[in-house]
């Protein structure tokens, strides 16, 4: 089973981190989605370059995200 909860409270700095974390994945996962369908940034790009940076942008918000629930070695 690769979730276990224990009843153990999370610190303030991990909860700061997790909070963190979240924050950042919204805002580069709507970065790469403003990137690739609002015509008003990166004007001077192609769109399918546009499309590809977004994209990249998008997959990055998102292995960002997984990092945030990889469990570490001393908890």
């Amino acid at each position: 089973m690769p979730f276990t909860f224990h009843n153990k409270q999370k610190s303030l700095k991990r909860r700061f981190l997790l909070i963190l974390g979240v924050i950042t994945f919204i805002c580069f996962f709507a970065l790469g989605l403003m990137v690739i369908f609002w015509d008003g940034i990166a004007q001077q790009l192609p769109a399918y370059q546009r499309k590809i940076f977004g994209g990249m942008l998008i997959i990055y918000s998102v292995l960002r995200f997984s990092r945030i629930f990889k469990k570490e070695e001393d908890e």
